[in-house]
């Protein structure tokens, strides 16, 4: 069975019931293999680039080289503007020439974006569009699925929160960051365990404890550390991010609400102290999650990895989750989160050893100080040969009436999913 991530807020049980995976396959047949998502992935694995979509750079890490750029909506408020403009010209300063503003028009596609702007699709050009994007404002403004393609080649971050004045903290914070010495950054884990919960004790023993024992064989042992089933309370979470590690990675259940109603806490991280799902529905008690309102202090932690349900955004009726705003306001740099459900299935296939090594190698090149947008493509490149596979067997069984086994059917859409809903909150240029 497809075990999924979240839980309900409002009954204290699952968001998604459980699917075998014949129903799971029945949903994959249903994907268009032609999708933009899709194609694109397919190209770029088909190119399999050393450079991971960059052309013409030595350096990935080096704006100067790789360029980079802003994305403000047509209608961006002036203030906004303004309060970022710290931040613009720290980029513009080490970006050089290949530093540039861009303005969306409301509505335009990612090919019509680059084309207006003499870039193709392939991979990123820095002398024509610069590789490091980011993204100002709400996915109602530019759209997650803006976000997702433009991925395919760029490293692309999102920045939208309330007020002038977060905006200014932020760009504060990543100047402020950028003049620090580099020193590899401590690392740590935290995963819950849930009493009779199959998803978090899947999450802990097949992706948080695999993920510390690789991350510890290929670092400095002593910089991975972990909190894993009941020492992986609520309180602790809000501990290490006032106190503790730069770069943290939660593997836990997301909250949600119904049509994503309640947007204080959606993607809120559930913690040890949700009991496992309850015999009789009531509220979760904010005792058990992680949400915006429970974050107040400067934080300690520069970037965070979140595998949970929401933890970065909700699709429909589009929007960027509470936490990660709250925490990019207080001092946070970056935020690797999830738009949509998590799936199981992302790290798990047909009883095999974890399916972690695209996380591994995200971590250690975010532990060994390459920008975070640079990190990610271990994660992108997973997704086109993923999406890559899924697409020829779709085609395949349409075409060639050819059979699929339903749990790798099910595996693959699962996977290429979840792979394609990680974005990076706050700028992709930043280091932990």
């Amino acid at each position: 069975m497809v075990a999924f991530n979240g839980v309900d807020a409002h009954t204290g049980g699952y968001l998604f019931p459980r699917m075998g995976p014949s129903a799971v396959a029945r949903l994959a047949q249903e994907t268009d293999t032609k999708s933009a998502f899709l194609r694109g992935m397919r190209r770029r694995d088909m190119l399999n680039e050393a450079t991971f979509g960059v052309l013409f750079v030595d350096d990935p890490d080096d704006l100067a080289q790789t360029g980079w750029g802003v994305l403000f909506p047509e209608d961006v408020s002036p203030e906004v503007v303004t309060a970022l403009e710290p931040l613009l010209r720290l980029r513009e300063r080490d970006a050089g020439r290949r530093f540039h503003r861009y303005f969306v028009r409301r509505g335009e596609s990612v090919s019509d974006f680059l084309m207006r702007n003499g870039m193709g699709p392939g991979p990123a050009d820095p002398n024509v569009v610069p590789y490091y994007l980011l993204i100002v404002g709400p996915p109602t403004a530019i759209s997650f699925p803006f976000q997702y393609q433009l991925d395919v080649d760029y490293a692309v971050g999102r920045i939208d929160l309330d007020t002038p004045s977060e905006y200014a903290a932020y760009a504060e914070a990543v100047c402020v960051a950028e003049e620090r010495a580099f020193s590899r950054p401590a690392v740590h884990l935290f995963g819950t365990r849930n009493a009779g919960d199959t998803a978090t004790a899947l999450s802990a023993s097949r992706l948080v404890q695999p993920l510390a024992d690789q991350l510890a064989s290929r670092s400095s042992a002593d910089v991975v550390s972990s909190d894993i089933g009941p020492v992986a309370t609520k309180a602790r979470l809000a501990g290490l991010l006032e106190d503790g590690p730069p770069v943290l990675f939660t593997a836990t259940h997301g909250l949600g609400s119904e049509h994503g109603a309640i947007k204080e806490i959606q993607g809120s991280l559930v913690c040890q102290d949700w009991p496992g799902p309850l015999a009789v529905a009531r509220e979760v008690d904010p005792a058990h999650y992680l949400s915006a309102a429970d974050v107040v202090a400067p934080l300690a932690t520069r970037i965070v990895f979140s595998f949970a349900c929401y933890s970065a955004g909700y699709p429909d009726q589009p929007y960027v989750s509470s936490l990660p705003k709250k925490l990019l306001s207080l001092g946070l740099l970056g935020f690797v989160g999830h738009v949509d459900r998590a799936w199981g299935y992302s790290f798990l296939w047909k009883g095999a050893k974890a399916q972690i090594t695209s996380m591994v190698g995200t971590m250690l090149d975010i532990h060994k100080g390459h920008r975070l947008g640079n990190a990610m493509e271990a994660m992108n490149s997973r997704w086109a040969s993923i999406a890559t596979q899924l697409a020829t067997e779709l085609d395949a069984a349409r075409d060639d009436d050819k059979l699929i086994d339903d749990r790798m059917l099910a595996w693959l859409w699962t996977a290429s999913n979840d792979a394609r809903d990680y974005v990076v909150l706050g700028d992709p240029a930043v280091r932990a």
